[in-house]
């Protein structure tokens, strides 16, 4: 019998040695502190890296020294013990169930057959606004909004649409205030019309300040055209990039003053009730 057969095959084959030690997997979160293997370099992870030649993580010393380390099999170390360490998997974004107006988001929406009634607005930043935030209830409500070019057009088409039993309009005025002339020319419009407003004297008054990265929005003298002195006196250009500011700082109703709000959402209501 050879050497080999007296111990029944080979000598080395149970012993711990020759058995390949399992590094154990580690996700790399953020701030936990791992020392590379091979450079003694002890840091806490503060973020990540890739190129042509792979994954790296970048780690972070006591003194503030951030280096960049590859993401290789039992590269690191945690309590003295070899770790592999990997990327922790990207969070799946959670799912939008609220509209920019805070209702419940119909997913799939098609947007219905457009109703006969009608949201009218005096001005293009109006009708802009109300469709940001308002937009998708109004694809599930199917109402469309038209502006006015100005509210002295609205007896005129009034008489052109000739609203009655389902055919109802809801009317959005800036400044309606008691007393001014957008009350005078709101009233008495039957029971198939309906007007809402803000006080504001123009719709970019009805973001927050704080949305647009101001403290209030500014005075304008009377006379002095609104949108031109407010952009005058905020640095902000033209009114058309203004507008763009404006515009662009809202997000959803959060970013509206309340009378606004309720004025749309009030006409909303009025639109589409049953008859």
């Amino acid at each position: 019998m050879s050497g080999r057969d007296m111990y029944g095959g080979d000598i080395f084959s149970g012993h711990s040695r020759a058995k390949k030690r399992t590094v154990p997997t580690v996700t790399a979160e953020r701030d936990l502190v791992v020392e590379d293997a091979a450079t003694g370099f002890c840091g806490a992870v503060v973020g990540f890296d890739r190129s042509y030649d792979g994954e790296f993580v970048k780690l972070e010393d006591a003194r503030g020294a951030v280096r960049l380390f590859a993401l290789r099999e039992a590269a690191f170390l945690i309590d003295g013990e070899p770790v592999t360490l990997v990327r922790p998997e990207a969070a799946a974004p959670e799912k939008q169930t609220r509209s920019a107006s805070g209702s419940t988001r119909v997913a799939g929406l098609r947007a219905q057959v457009a109703k006969t009634s009608r949201i009218w607005v005096e001005g293009v930043h109006d009708a802009a606004l109300v469709e940001r935030v308002w937009g998708h209830d109004l694809r599930v409500e199917g109402v469309v909004v038209e502006h006015l070019e100005g509210l002295d057009n609205l007896a005129e088409r009034l008489t052109e649409f000739a609203p009655g039993p389902g055919r109802r309009v809801g009317v959005l005025v800036d400044h309606l205030v008691t007393g001014s002339k957008e009350s005078q020319l709101t009233t008495g419009l039957g029971k198939y019309v309906l007007v809402t407003g803000h006080p504001y004297i123009d719709v970019w008054q009805a973001v927050r300040p704080a949305a647009v990265g101001i403290a209030a929005w500014p005075e304008v003298p009377r006379g002095e055209d609104w949108k031109t002195g407010i952009c005058r006196r905020l640095g902000w250009g033209t009114p058309q990039q203004g507008w763009r500011r404006v515009y662009n700082a809202v997000e959803s109703f959060r970013d509206l003053e309340s009378p606004l709000i309720g004025a749309v959402e009030r006409l909303i209501d009025f639109v589409t009730e049953p008859e």
